[in-house]
């Protein structure tokens, strides 16, 4: 007696269907990846909270800013990536706005930079980042200060991107350069050379004067990029030097 076969690739009734079984999955996954990224979040505040109150920050040169501040005029703190750590707690609790990556990875930064009182623009001005580009000349036009990394989200290291120009030079807002040293500090193997200063070290922050982009227009602010970088490179002597 012969017996009624299913045609190739079809699922029997007792097989159980991969695409619905994915669906069924997937919010289960979800769950499970906020949980932890809530767990993490939470320890990593906790750590970050009791090593920076052990760190002697020492400031130099913040009147400049300080000033831009004082007039409410809006103006943008340019740092590079691998120095954001002990800058997001030197800035804390001043409502300070921040670019971070649109990316997975800059969430936990995001809720991070949140949490110590900070507002957040996600996005970047070098990786297809036009509404990002506009959200920051935004912000810089109704008065707010902004923090920017020109060499992220991922480099290269030390090299800057025009875009944080771009908004400047819309905004008519200038830029102050930060340079940080850490007397102690562990750097990670990552592309940015990540900074994070051990307990009890001296953390050195150095700024810059308030520099306008000379360009007339947004086409010509990226031949303006060595400039800034250079201002870049005097903020990190000053730190190292300080």
């Amino acid at each position: 007696m012969s017996h009624a076969t299913d045609p190739p690739g079809t699922l029997s009734p007792d097989t159980p269907d991969p695409a619905a079984a994915e669906a069924l999955a997937a919010p289960s996954r979800r769950r499970r990846g906020a949980w932890k990224l809530t767990l993490g979040l939470t320890i990593g505040r906790a750590a970050l909270h009791l090593l920076a109150h052990t760190w002697r920050i020492d400031v130099r040169n913040a009147g400049g800013w300080q000033r831009l501040r004082h007039d409410g005029q809006p103006f943008i703190l340019s740092l590079w990536h691998g120095d954001m750590l002990p800058l997001l707690w030197v800035h804390r609790a001043e409502g300070v706005s921040v670019l971070i990556s649109a990316h997975r990875d800059g969430e936990i930064v995001a809720r991070v930079a949140e949490s110590l009182g900070m507002r957040t623009v996600r996005g970047s001005t070098s990786r297809g980042g036009a509404r990002a580009l506009l959200e920051l000349t935004r912000v810089l036009r109704r008065g707010d200060e902004v923090a920017v990394t020109p060499d992220g989200p991922r480099g290269p290291r030390h090299a800057l991107a025009p875009g944080m120009l771009v908004a400047a030079q819309r905004a008519d807002a200038p830029v102050v350069a930060i340079g940080v040293h850490a007397s102690r500090a562990w750097r990670l193997r990552s592309w940015d050379r990540f900074l994070v200063p051990k307990p009890f070290a001296r953390v050195t922050v150095a700024y810059s004067d308030p520099l306008k982009v000379a360009a007339g227009n947004a086409r010509d602010t990226a031949a303006e990029a060595p400039r800034f970088e250079a201002l870049m490179e005097q903020a990190a002597r000053a730190a190292a030097e300080g």
